[in-house]
C-alpha cells in the first residue's frame, strides 16, 4: 500500500492547527487533575502526556523541512501562549530537530528566562534539548553556573536539571558538585529538589562521592534536597546521611 503523503502546513498555519489538536483532545479531569503536581496556578489544556506526544510526533513533518529562524520563531509562539502543552511540543520539535548550534544557546536562555514558569515545562526543555546542548557543547556547562545565581529561580532550577542525563551517564561529576554548592542554601524548594534530583543521578555511577559530598554538607543542606540527593543509595547509607 502506498505511503499517503502529508500535506505540509504553511508555518502560519500550523500553531492553530496544533492549538486545535490540543483542545480536541483536552479533558476537563485530568486539567483539574494536572493542578494538583503546582504550588502556582498553570495554565494547561487538559491533554494526556502520550497524547501531547503523539500530537508532537506527528506534526514534526511540518516543521522538519524549516530553516532554525523559522523553527525558533514557531517554537517561541508555542512557549509564549503560557500552556504546558505547547511548551513540550515546542521542546519536542526542537530536540528532535538534532541540529542545535553555539548560537542557540542565547534563545534557550531566554525562552526559560521569559516564558517558562513552572517545573514541568521547565524540566521537560532542559533534561533533553539543553541537556543535549551541553552534551554536545561542554563548554557551556560554565554558563550553567551563572544561571545557578540568576534571581529566576527556573533559570536557577534549570541550572541543575540540564545535566541530569549527564549526570545519569557518569558526566561533568565536578560540575554538578560546583552547581549544587551554589545552588546549596537556596530557600526555595523547586530549586532544591532540582539539585538534589542531580545529584542523585550523579550517584548512579558516583555513589561514594555523592554520598561524601552529602555528608560534607548535611549539616547546611536543606533536607528536600538531601533527600532527594540520597534517594538511590541502600537503605543503611540513606539512614547514615539522615542521621542528626
Amino acid at each position: 500500500m502506498e505511503k499517503e503523503n502529508v500535506k505540509i502546513l504553511e508555518k502560519t498555519q500550523l500553531v492553530p492547527y496544533i492549538r486545535t489538536q490540543l483542545k480536541k483532545n483536552s479533558d476537563a479531569k485530568i486539567r483539574t487533575s494536572f493542578q494538583r503536581f503546582f504550588k502556582e496556578p498553570v495554565l494547561c489544556y487538559g491533554v494526556k502526556s502520550g497524547i501531547v506526544g503523539k500530537i508532537a510526533r506527528e506534526n514534526f513533518a511540518h516543521v522538519s523541512g524549516l530553516s532554525k529562524k523559522e523553527l525558533f520563531s514557531t517554537a517561541e509562539d508555542l512557549f509564549k501562549s503560557g500552556y504546558c502543552e505547547e511548551s513540550w511540543i515546542a521542546a519536542d520539535w526542537i530536540h528532535r530537530k538534532n541540529d542545535c548550534a553555539e548560537s542557540d544557546f542565547s534563545f534557550y536562555e531566554r525562552w526559560i528566562d521569559k516564558y517558562i514558569d513552572n517545573w514541568a515545562e521547565c524540566d521537560t526543555f532542559c533534561n533533553h534539548t539543553v541537556g543535549a546542548f551541553i552534551a554536545k557543547y561542554p563548554k557551556y556547562v560554565s554558563k550553567l553556573k551563572v544561571w545557578a545565581k540568576n534571581k529566576n529561580l527556573w533559570l536557577r532550577r534549570a541550572a541543575a536539571v540540564s545535566l541530569i542525563i549527564p549526570a545519569k551517564e557518569g558526566k561533568f561529576l565536578k560540575d554538578i558538585f560546583e552547581i549544587a554548592d551554589i545552588l546549596l542554601l537556596d530557600k526555595d524548594d523547586m530549586v532544591q529538589k532540582g539539585y538534589g534530583w542531580m545529584l542523585k543521578e550523579a550517584s548512579r555511577l558516583h555513589q561514594k562521592e555523592v554520598l561524601d559530598y552529602v555528608l560534607r554538607h548535611k549539616d547546611d543542606m536543606p533536607r528536600t534536597a538531601l533527600r532527594y540527593a540520597i534517594e538511590k543509595m541502600p537503605e543503611s547509607l540513606r539512614k547514615h546521611a539522615m542521621a542528626k
